[in-house]
């Protein structure tokens, strides 16, 4: 399961009970789509495992995306690093020619299908790169339905593109953003071609939507409610212990920032978040929560189980003596202590903070763990007062870069 401690004054339930209404209001208009993904997306289970049976042929699946259509994928990848994979995933999410020539030179074309993902259809890095592929294998336009598949809305431009060369395609549903996506085809077709345990994922998040709308579970109202209305604070630190975190915090980083980040009239709204690994960075950023600026709340995010990882060995250096107060200590045991020793000393400076723990890292924690920060955002846009769901800042570099490509 997934256990959330809050070091910090909560509040009377009668006060933040409205919050609470208001989600529930979005998820029953179906305005608000991804609240229903973990019932939906299971019929994309059994789609995608149809569509990919009978090509035993490919061995390197290619998902070319941006943000909300790689981010959350990446994320799983990497917190699901055991997964033995039958087709290896690969990754395209930004216009760097250093990455899409390394990764192009590992493929055989006979052997890659590519899934060009894209909710509106007409996402320019993302089409760039649909183009430079076809290039790049001199693929001609009526085979391409042998190499790739689409992952976008139904009826976007991808998808006529797509209908008229016969490639197979997927739909994200209209009312599902970007960024609250990975529960959709985004994150689903991929990870079931390269056989992830999918069914967990859904499960997992389906646990969280039962915890927060059945059993009216609190703590991430409390959470919401704390650090959005916090005096002082406006940022928000994410301090994940284990290096298999490093692209959940980018995800996180996207979530946070595109939803919360808004004008309100003349104001500017929005939490700041910030992502860091532990125990690395306590070598680094820690020091400038503990004596900087108090404007930060701080979430610390770890795993219970340690069994895989291995016990430090009982040596004893000369001169190094005074290290010897690990030895024999499990090696993730320690990851752990030194993310509560972090935690209680920024609890001692009066600082809020949370921590989440997880039993384990497998599907089922990752799929409640990304619903859970999905229900966080929602609260945090209803309690700030602002539409989480659009990005009209991201809109305006769009049109420039059109302009300037243009001339």
């Amino acid at each position: 399961m997934l256990n959330n401690t809050l070091f910090f004054k909560t509040q009377d339930l009668q006060n933040i009970s409205a919050y609470a209404n208001r989600m529930n209001d979005e998820l029953k208009s179906g305005d608000i789509g991804y609240y229903h993904l973990v019932n939906t997306s299971f019929e994309l289970i059994s789609q995608s495992k149809e569509f990919i049976k009978n090509k035993t042929h490919i061995k390197s699946i290619v998902l070319v995306g941006m943000g909300g259509s790689s981010c959350g994928v990446k994320a799983l990848k990497e917190l699901l690093f055991d997964h033995e994979e039958e087709k290896e995933l690969f990754i395209i999410d930004n216009t760097s020619s250093h990455t899409f020539t390394n990764i192009m030179k590992k493929l055989d074309i006979k052997k890659t299908l590519f899934i060009i993902a894209s909710k509106s259809g007409t996402t320019i890095e993302v089409i760039s790169l649909f183009k430079l592929i076809i290039a790049y294998f001199n693929l001609e336009h009526k085979n391409l339905s042998e190499n790739f598949v689409f992952i976008t809305d139904l009826n976007s431009k991808l998808h006529k593109l797509g209908d008229e060369l016969n490639i197979k395609c997927f739909f994200i549903p209209q009312n599902v953003g970007g960024r609250f996506s990975v529960l959709s085809a985004i994150g689903i077709v991929p990870l079931t071609f390269c056989n992830y345990d999918t069914k967990a994922l859904l499960e997992g998040a389906r646990a969280c939507f039962v915890d927060f709308f059945e059993k009216k579970e609190t703590h991430i109202l409390q959470k919401a409610y704390h650090y959005c209305t916090h005096k002082n604070a406006h940022i928000n630190v994410l301090f994940s212990y284990g290096d298999a975190f490093k692209a959940f915090n980018e995800w996180y980083v996207q979530l946070i920032a595109e939803s919360l980040g808004k004008k309100q009239g003349f104001k500017r709204i929005g939490l700041t978040p910030i992502a860091l690994i532990g125990a690395r960075d306590q070598h680094s950023f820690l020091q400038l929560i503990m004596d900087g600026p108090k404007d930060k709340t701080i979430t610390f995010l770890k795993i219970k189980d340690s069994k895989k990882s291995p016990n430090i060995p009982n040596i004893s250096l000369n001169h190094l003596q005074s290290c010897d107060f690990t030895n024999d200590i499990n090696l993730h045991d320690l990851l752990n202590a030194q993310c509560d020793a972090t935690a209680q000393a920024l609890i001692s400076e009066n600082l809020s903070v949370d921590i989440i723990e997880l039993e384990k890292l497998d599907a089922w924690h990752c799929g409640y763990l990304m619903y859970y920060y999905e229900l966080f955002t929602s609260a945090c846009g209803i309690m700030l007062g602002i539409n989480t769901y659009d990005q009209p800042g991201v809109e305006v570099g769009k049109l420039i870069l059109k302009n300037m490509l243009s001339k």
